[in-house]
């Protein structure tokens, strides 16, 4: 790898991270596109579908300890829905992320395409923000956040995707999760469902190591600084640039599938 690929990479893994860490998200959404289309754009050899998510996985691994680390004395991450959320998308990323290695990349994409797809429907419902302080008790239906998380985890996993561009838009509609506290969490769920994720990447040899080990520093930088920023911001402008990103990021892809 020559210096000017290496910087479009770190640039690359640096937007997507300082983003993710922003609006509560692994980056994938924004990172899946960026790798798949700039790089060649730019005149560098393209990376395949596989590729891209292999390394997307690993990034996410890392840009989500980031943003976890920056919200830990926030008092947003709430302990019992990482936990019930985050064993079930752990099980099914690793399901998917095994199984993605049996798909053609029209496959791949055409997944990565109906899940930005679900998030933006989602993310334009109307939405009413919970009232919330650090250390109020949350109600919401524990069974379905495990079982949501679950098929998001399998669906994510096959795009190297932890999950959270659709986890965000689920705890805030159908959960009814605060804004911040769905932010701060998605993190922590979204790290762990990355573990299972990346196992099935490793394990079907789907992971470029050198663009990957750019994209985990440009993450270890950027994602804290972008929680910093998140927590600051007014949280109705959080959530229109999540579904911005993700409406652009969907419209692409399928145009790409279907032209």
């Amino acid at each position: 790898m020559d210096i000017s690929f290496i910087t479009v990479i770190f640039f690359i893994g640096f937007l997507g991270s300082y983003i993710s860490g922003m609006v509560g998200i692994g980056g994938s959404i924004i990172k899946y596109p960026m790798l798949l289309y700039i790089p060649a754009m730019l005149g560098f050899t393209s990376f395949t579908a596989h590729e891209v998510a292999g390394i997307s996985a690993v990034q996410v691994f890392f840009a989500t300890i980031g943003g976890v680390w920056a919200y830990r004395n926030s008092g947003y991450l709430n302990l019992r829905l990482i936990i019930y959320m985050g064993g079930a998308i752990l099980f099914g990323s690793l399901l998917g992320g095994y199984g993605s290695g049996y798909l053609s990349e029209p496959q791949v994409n055409i997944v990565y395409a109906v899940l930005a797809t679900i998030a933006v429907v989602m993310m334009f419902m109307p939405k009413k923000e919970v009232p919330y302080s650090p250390g109020d008790s949350l109600d919401y239906n524990k069974y379905l956040a495990a079982g949501l998380a679950f098929i998001t985890g399998t669906a994510s996993g096959i795009v190297g995707a932890a999950g959270a561009f659709i986890l965000v838009p689920i705890m805030l509609v159908v959960l009814k999760i605060p804004t911040r506290v769905t932010i701060a969490t998605s993190l922590a769920v979204t790290f762990i469902s990355s573990i299972g994720t990346t196992a099935g990447k490793i394990l079907t040899d789907q992971v470029l190591y050198g663009p990957a080990l750019i994209m985990i520093i440009a993450s270890l930088i950027a994602a804290p600084l972008g929680a910093q920023l998140g927590q600051k911001m007014n949280t109705k402008i959080l959530q229109w640039m999540l579904a911005v990103l993700i409406l652009a990021t969907a419209i692409k892809i399928w145009i790409e599938i279907l032209l």
